[in-house]
């Protein structure tokens, strides 16, 4: 499995850095829109969409939305004199406040099970608010100073995925080592608190590696460090939302496309949480 793993992440790394570098902005998007895509197919059966037809339909409704929004906000406009396209913006918003609303379902599980486990369009609105404001916070953070440094926004992009990596790295060697008290035990058994401490502490090394190699500019120390952490935590609890979720419909994995990781949900539900706090906590700190 362990083999598996690693040659799979081996194929998939060098995609990704190709599409979040050498793809132009609307490559990146339409790649970006795929992956959610098949996300989305992946999300219907946690629904209770287990029929061919409606699981298309789903997935196509997602990539539907998100087209929309790439035709009302053209990406030469995502930008205004520095400021964010406001659909944009609110759609990501969107996305932040759906994520308050997932910690308060995650901590309370299962009684919180109650509120969606029965109505299919519940839990197909929460795919919605998973998957289209993280289209929106990635093609943000994308084209951030696209015009002056084109490469700029690819470098952040590639920031959060070190960020979540090392966060899931660091949370899976502490919890074999150290790990003793369960975090969630509800939602996942395997998660524990000194694996938490790990993932946080692995993540911040490299937040401190980044700040050295970068040159971040010490005024902006605060707000660097507070959206990285953020960014992690969120990443965790994106996680644990997608565990949640399998476990009331009873699944292992999301699915099998991928050897020895499950299925693309499985790969990016982290990201999925972690790319629009980021965003939203760049745009307060940063920016």
């Amino acid at each position: 499995m362990l083999k598996q793993r690693i040659l799979t992440a081996l194929l998939l790394i060098p995609v990704a850095l190709y599409a979040v570098f050498l793809l132009p902005l609307w490559g990146f998007s339409l790649f970006i829109q795929a992956v959610l895509m098949l996300g989305a197919w992946e999300w219907s059966p946690l629904m209770g969409v287990t029929k061919t037809s409606g699981r298309i339909a789903y997935t196509v409704a997602v990539g539907a939305i998100i087209g929309v929004l790439s035709l009302f906000v053209p990406y030469q406009h995502l930008w205004s004199d520095g400021t964010l396209d406001p659909l944009i913006y609110y759609t990501i918003v969107a996305g932040g406040i759906w994520w308050v609303c997932a910690l308060a379902l995650i901590v309370n599980y299962p009684s919180s099970r109650r509120l969606w486990s029965r109505t299919r369009s519940i839990v197909g609105l929460f795919g919605l608010l998973i998957f289209v404001p993280t289209w929106a916070a990635l093609i943000t953070v994308r084209s951030i100073n696209i015009d002056v440094q084109p490469y700029f926004g690819g470098w952040v992009v590639l920031f959060i995925l070190l960020l979540v990596w090392a966060a899931d790295v660091g949370a899976y060697f502490a919890g074999v080592r150290y790990g003793r008290n369960k975090m969630m035990p509800a939602v996942s058994p395997g998660k524990t608190m000194e694996g938490l401490c790990g993932g946080i502490s692995l993540a911040f090394v490299v937040m401190m590696v980044v700040s050295h190699w970068t040159k971040i500019p010490a005024d902006q120390f605060t707000g660097y460090y507070l959206t990285g952490l953020f960014t992690v935590v969120a990443s965790v609890f994106g996680d644990l939302n997608e565990s949640m979720f399998k476990r009331a419909a009873g699944v292992k994995d999301s699915g099998s496309i991928l050897p020895g990781h499950g299925g693309i949900l499985d790969r990016i539900d982290s990201l999925t949480a972690a790319v629009p706090i980021f965003t939203l906590a760049y745009l307060e700190f940063l920016h």
